[in-house]
């Protein structure tokens, strides 16, 4: 079971506390967008096995919304964060870093 954070009211609970949102930080498609933009951003989503960045909502304590980086295949959580934030602080970037060296942050596919 995870234990997150809710960085909106510092509350540390069980899974079962939150509600799962899906992706972080999609592309969002403006009304000029072509059909096949909207069915990707609709649709498509990705299913890592390493770091996915999520959206979760603390159902059941301040019922804000906010991004969690964590590692799908161990579970392991490497922080939480505002979902105002359009991308993850440098602070949980430096510590997926320490398990992943390689990894980056796809910005474009955040604007």
């Amino acid at each position: 079971m995870l234990a997150l954070t809710c960085p909106c009211c510092g509350i540390t609970a069980e899974e079962s506390e939150f509600h799962p949102g899906g992706e972080a930080h999609l592309k969002r498609v403006g009304p000029g967008g072509a059909d096949e933009e909207f069915e990707a951003y609709l649709f498509a989503r990705k299913n890592p096995k390493g770091v996915h960045l999520e959206r979760w909502r603390h159902s059941y304590g301040c019922g804000k919304w906010f991004h969690v980086a964590r590692d799908t295949a161990t579970l392991q959580v490497f922080g939480s964060y505002p979902a105002q934030t359009h991308e993850p602080p440098e602070a949980i970037v430096t510590t997926i870093r320490q398990t992943y060296p390689d990894w980056t942050f796809d910005r474009n596919a955040a604007e």
